[in-house]
């Protein structure tokens, strides 16, 4: 706990996590708003078309979203990115309420949303260095990671209650709200998150390779160049490539089980409508803010990588909980055992990111990380619907699990020296990548 509170202490820090946090509560409850209008109004199908629409933009936007990071200063963009997010989301109320709501708007918001969402993704992971010390990075991520799950109970819990109390659409203008106060809370932090410059004594090799680079995107525009320089330096890294590899098919289970499972379950399978799919959601996040707290506590180690893998495997076991439906119990302890194993992962993951990549570089290759894993959700969603359609369930849990869990093999089978690099490798890593 000594670690949580000299990080707290940091005011600019706890302006950024506090902020993002009540954004993430909009978040939450946007999530369970928008699945149950498009659940209620059209039926599961359609259901897997929010999904898709929600989470495939995403790499789109997660292209620029690094480099404008890199760019300018990362207060400006976080907070230009929630006014317009919120101003989005507050289009479903407004128009609901004149009784001229169009059937496509919801997905517009979705959308919109899943462009975006490499923002505050990639940009507050890569403000954390410049407002924590080293030795506070694992408490800091950590942090993180409990305020989605903090933000996401409390976000879930207040939609299953208030999509029954005051309507869908009603909820969505609570999380336009926390958009803008995570605007406010961004400009009132003090210290400048601008762009890093290169260090003066580069080595040769590093710096001939940025020029080769340069000469090689010369006529591509400014924000596409700086991304590809970021993913160029990215791809040499094997344990990077590896780790992103493994959490990418994570993400394709995860979307699948949270973006259209969850919701069918409790339409169809589970008593209880919204409430039953705020429940399910909450206990994953119950088990992402244990998750957290024990991640920051507790330190893997050199071999970080190793216990990436083992807490991924863990984690895929939880999708097999899906099988004991109509057992409510059983299938929100599932839930609750993903977020336990699978915020560790995360926090060691994105801490072993912070100690590989340059600082000139974060936003380039969070932005890329960020984007990639982002992007594949919707493929978990779109494999899911049609089995969850024709009722094989059994399949559907089957496969998430083996998705989820089988690539963290992978991870155990690189290289020990490989896997135990610590807080020294960012050195080395550059030295190899440049031969």
């Amino acid at each position: 706990m000594r670690d949580y509170a000299a990080v707290l202490a940091g005011r600019d820090f706890r302006r950024l996590w506090l902020g993002a946090s009540l954004s993430t509560v909009g978040d939450g409850m946007t999530l369970v708003a928008l699945s149950w209008l498009v659940l209620d109004r059209y039926g599961t199908a359609l259901l897997g078309l929010l999904a898709v629409c929600a989470t495939a933009p995403v790499f789109v936007g997660g292209l620029v979203a690094g480099p404008l990071l890199d760019r300018f200063d990362k207060r400006t963009v976080l907070a230009a990115d929630s006014v317009i997010r919120g101003v989005v989301v507050a289009s479903v109320p407004i128009t609901a309420a004149a009784g001229r709501m169009p059937s496509w708007l919801p997905f517009a918001v979705a959308a919109v949303y899943g462009l975006l969402k490499m923002v505050p993704m990639a940009g507050v992971p890569a403000a954390i260095p410049d407002l924590v010390d080293t030795a506070g990075l694992d408490a800091a991520n950590a942090l993180e990671s409990v305020g989605y799950a903090v933000s996401g109970i409390v976000g879930y819990a207040l939609a299953g209650t208030l999509v029954a109390a005051m309507g869908a659409p009603n909820v969505l203008a609570l999380d336009a709200a926390s958009y803008l106060l995570f605007a406010v809370a961004v400009r009132a932090v003090r210290r400048p998150l601008g762009p890093h410059r290169d260090p003066v004594d580069a080595a040769p090799a590093e710096a001939a390779t940025e020029r080769r680079l340069r000469e090689i995107c010369t006529e591509v525009p400014a924000a596409i160049r700086d991304g590809v320089r970021g993913t160029t330096w990215l791809v040499r890294d094997r344990v990077l490539v590896v780790t992103t590899l493994a959490f990418m098919a994570f993400n394709v289970a995860e979307g699948a089980l949270v973006l259209v499972t969850g919701p069918w379950l409790a339409k169809d399978r589970l008593p209880g409508g919204a409430g039953m799919l705020a429940l399910l959601l909450a206990a994953l996040s119950a088990g992402e803010l244990l998750g957290g707290v024990l991640a920051g506590a507790w330190r893997p180690g050199r071999d970080r990588v190793k216990a990436i893998a083992v807490a991924q495997i863990a984690a895929a076991t939880g999708f097999l909980a899906v099988l004991a439906v109509p057992d409510r119990v059983t299938v929100a302890a599932g839930f609750l055992l993903i977020g336990l194993c699978g915020v560790p992962m995360t926090v060691w993951a994105q801490s072993l990111r912070m100690e590989r990549v340059p600082a000139r570089l974060r936003g380039r290759v969070f932005g890329t990380l960020r984007t990639l894993m982002q992007a594949t959700p919707p493929i978990g969603a779109a494999l899911v619907t049609p089995l969850l359609g024709q009722g094989h369930i059994t399949t559907a849990a089957i496969g998430m699990a083996l998705v989820a869990g089988l690539p963290a093999v992978a991870l155990l089978l690189l290289p020990g020296e490989a896997r135990s690099d610590g807080p020294g490798s960012r050195t080395r890593v550059l030295t190899l990548t440049n031969d």
